[in-house]
């Protein structure tokens, strides 16, 4: 089904995270084998030319040989929180340190994460209160809202997360396009007019999974990054746990009281995912800062970076 394919695509396209070959690498050296960390920051190309041609007329790191040391680690693996912009990392390509700029992306990235998990969470729990209880009447009235909100942290995130594989970035973000798009468009041409919500309609007409799917294969995309560079137990589960449950209630696989244990495990695992977020280190979402940079290089200022890296190993 197109559906199944949409969500299976997702992990699958991921696993050139492992090793982004895309990338030019210095001769005689290779990327680091951990290499999927992953951040949220963007860089300018007049800002890496100059940090980079710096970087490339230092030797004092470069002839190290140091080159690549930058790896995922799992929360609670050691290093605590840091906000430290001095410190030095040796990336494939050269230095680079984690300045103010990259600091305020990675908090809004993680915000967006939490905002998508909270919205979700909220919503969601109508499923679990008794019929006509006041609480549970005032969050189907606002679902629709709630479910806005929870699209517009998701993208915010999406918009900032650090990919080394541009392509998938950019399949991720298309994935959040459709996603929207076909919620409006199922809200204004079929929930509307039967005067119901957009989460209503697909509740009771399974065929609405089709147009709001991709939203949440966006979704599983970053749960799968995040379970893949920083082994987190929670966000592989919801690997599993979110396309499953939208393709049990698309296909009818699933009884009501299976889909209720689904959405639980995927509202507890979301809140743990997110809240965990803010006990990473800064760095660990920067990933590789000098990838990035030297993406955003000219052509010709990466040749000469690279011949330059090859004498200093030399």
């Amino acid at each position: 089904m197109v559906m199944a394919a949409i969500m299976a695509s997702v992990p699958l396209s991921f696993s050139a995270l492992l090793t982004p070959t895309s990338l030019p690498p210095p001769r005689r050296s290779s990327l680091p084998r951990n290499s999927c960390s992953i951040a949220p920051h963007l860089i300018s190309s007049s800002s890496c030319s100059r940090k980079l041609s710096s970087y490339s007329a230092s030797t004092s790191y470069l002839s190290s040989g140091q080159i690549g040391s930058v790896r995922c680690r799992a929360t609670g693996e050691g290093s605590q929180p840091t906000f430290d912009d001095r410190m030095v990392y040796q990336g494939v390509y050269g230095p680079w340190t984690v300045d103010p700029s990259d600091i305020r992306e990675v908090i809004l990235y993680r915000l967006g994460l939490i905002t998508a998990a909270a919205s979700f969470v909220i919503s969601s729990s109508a499923a679990f209160v008794p019929e006509g209880n006041i609480l549970g009447d005032i969050i189907k009235q606002d679902v629709d809202f709630l479910y806005i909100i929870g699209a517009g942290g998701l993208g915010l995130s999406l918009l900032l997360i650090h990919i080394y594989v541009t392509p998938i970035k950019r399949f991720l973000q298309s994935l959040w396009v459709l996603g929207v798009i076909g919620s409006v468009g199922t809200y204004i041409m079929l929930a509307k007019p039967l005067n119901q919500s957009l989460i209503g309609y697909v509740i009771s007409n399974p065929v609405g999974v089709w147009f709001i799917g991709p939203l949440f294969a966006a979704l599983t995309g970053v749960v799968f990054k995040e379970g893949l560079c920083y082994g987190k137990l929670e966000a592989g589960i919801l690997t599993f746990i979110i396309p499953g449950l939208l393709l049990g209630h698309l296909t009818g696989f699933i009884d009501d009281g299976a889909k209720l244990s689904l959405l639980g495990t995927w509202m507890a695992l979301f809140m743990v995912f997110a809240a965990r977020k803010f006990q990473q280190p800064i760095k660990d979402d920067i990933g590789d800062k000098s990838i990035f940079m030297f993406n955003a290089l000219p052509e010709k200022e990466k040749k000469a970076l690279l011949q330059n890296l090859d004498g200093q190993l030399e």
